[in-house]
């Protein structure tokens, strides 16, 4: 059961936190010409509904592929299990990716239709750590927490892309929004971020 109080406060604690890492540090992917104007994310608000303990349904024997990135490069993920949740009487389901067989954090990454509209037209992420887990093992899939790729704020980022398994045909409101940059910025984005820069 979700503590929504609780679950707020961490929501806008984390979300004050990433602003401020925008906004400040020098490893900010907003360039720099742009951080003095930056005055925070845009972000859909809360949804307690979009949160979810989920079991991860792992495959027998992980598959390897290859994912394009933002700059016609490549990485390598293995596919490592399968989320499967309910939205709007639906069901739908999102793989999870490792880049390594031993790290316990998952790669959730997913497109949906608001896309280009409301959201960063590549897609957005999730990344689940090891203390993202109920005391029964489940997996927390909080779409609150979805994120830009780095590329959405700068095109120096090289950044995987959404494989099409991940494309869900419904508007996922929640987490973060597009980034517009600021006033005469408009190249302000044009990739997508799992975030290396070039």
């Amino acid at each position: 059961m979700t503590d929504d109080s609780s679950w707020l406060t961490d929501l806008q604690r984390h979300r004050e936190q990433k602003d401020r890492y925008l906004a400040h540090d020098r490893h900010s992917p907003i360039p720099p010409d742009q951080r003095e104007s930056f005055d925070g994310l845009d972000y859909f608000d809360p949804d307690p509904d979009l949160r979810y303990e989920l079991e991860l349904q792992e495959y027998d024997d992980p598959e390897t592929i290859t994912i394009g990135t933002s700059t016609d490069g490549e990485r390598d993920y293995l596919v490592w299990g399968r989320f499967e949740f309910e939205l709007d009487g639906e069901t739908y389901t999102l793989d999870a990716y490792r880049a390594t067989p031993d790290e316990d954090r998952l790669w959730v990454p997913f497109r949906d239709e608001t896309n280009t509209k409301e959201t960063y037209g590549a897609g957005r992420y999730l990344d689940l750590e090891a203390d993202d887990r109920t005391e029964d093992g489940q997996w927390v899939l909080d779409f609150n927490y979805a994120y830009n790729p780095f590329c959405a704020y700068s095109p120096r980022y090289e950044c995987p892309l959404v494989p099409m398994e991940n494309w869900l045909q419904v508007s996922i409101e929640a987490g973060e929004m597009d980034y517009e940059g600021p006033a005469g910025a408009e190249d302000a984005h044009g990739a997508h971020g799992h975030g290396h820069a070039d």
